[in-house]
């Protein structure tokens, strides 16, 4: 057998399949400087380089992607095969590691983690938070969560949480000083505090009523892509904001905020876990799933997509 030992190709696939040693390393849960030095350990081991490094880009030598294509699917292979046997403990273990957005992470996934890890106390659960929409298993991911709308179709999802809700909020004192809108068009007429997607656009106020959406653009002097920040502003009196309602309940509990055009304000399906069709599935992931599903036979949001 060759001189190479299995975790340094482990490493080198994760940085073939990242193209960088940042994201690699961060998926690995080591520095860049570290995974660097094992590459260099490895192709001295082997004789030949596999990697062209520059300040911004990691490719792939000839030999290099040879022994990528060959050497991916053995990992997977092996990977199955422990995984397998990880099946037959008491209390399965292993890492999964998921992808979610923000408001996802803080409303739905939060309030299940104490019970699920509870459950399964070997099984370490790793989340990361992504607002942009990324390719969470060439990323590294086991699954990810998002909403109907983001899903791509050759996912298999799941529903994660029980339908939400988005709300449209001011400040007693901002409406004292600029009136209360009656419709959503009014709202063109206001100062509002608006949404900044990841990706750079900035997000419409959707609004549905028997039946009709509308869509309008509002402007305003203050534009963030953070909740909490959002909602300051608003309670603040800087304008009206838009927000998950479960984020602005305490503040309408203290007073602080009153929600507007609530019978413009419908609940909407909440988010989706979703993960690949594939013929193996890791072991702490089909346990999440079960975990998941089971928790929403309890609370009536059972079912799939």
């Amino acid at each position: 057998m060759h001189s190479a030992d299995l975790a340094l190709l482990d490493a080198f696939a994760a940085v073939a399949r990242h193209r960088s040693f940042r994201r690699a390393a961060k998926e690995r849960g080591v520095s860049a400087s570290t995974l660097s030095e094992s590459m260099k350990r490895l192709e001295h081991q082997l004789g030949v380089r596999l990697l062209n490094r520059t300040t911004r880009s990691v490719t792939l030598t000839e030999p290099g992607r040879r022994l990528y294509e060959r050497l991916n699917p053995m990992l997977d292979e092996l990977g199955e095969a422990l995984d397998e046997v990880n099946s037959f403990r008491d209390s399965p273990g292993g890492l999964l590691r998921l992808n979610v957005p923000g408001p996802v992470a803080r409303l739905v996934l939060a309030p299940m983690l104490a019970e699920f890890l509870a459950a399964y106390p070997d099984l370490t659960l790793e989340v990361h938070l992504e607002e942009r929409l990324v390719d969470v298993i060439e990323a590294g991911f086991d699954a990810g969560a998002r909403y109907g709308e983001s899903l791509a179709q050759d996912m298999i999802a799941v529903p994660l949480g029980p339908p939400q809700r988005y709300g449209v909020y001011a400040s007693p004192s901002y409406l004292e000083r600029h009136g209360v809108p009656s419709t959503p068009h009014d709202l063109l007429a206001h100062r509002c505090i608006l949404l900044r997607f990841a990706g750079g656009a900035v997000r419409p106020w959707e609004f549905e009523k028997d039946g009709r959406t509308l869509m309008i653009e509002p402007r305003g002097p203050f534009i963030s892509n953070n909740s909490d920040m959002m909602i300051r502003a608003t309670i603040d009196g800087i304008g009206i904001g838009m927000n998950f309602s479960e984020f602005a309940a305490p503040a309408v509990a203290r007073g602080e905020l009153v929600s507007l055009l609530e019978d413009w304000c419908p609940p909407f399906e909440g988010p989706f876990l979703y993960y690949p069709s594939r013929r193996h599935m890791p072991v702490a992931l089909r346990v999440f799933l079960d975990f998941v599903r089971a928790r929403n036979a309890r609370s009536g949001n059972a079912g799939a997509v």
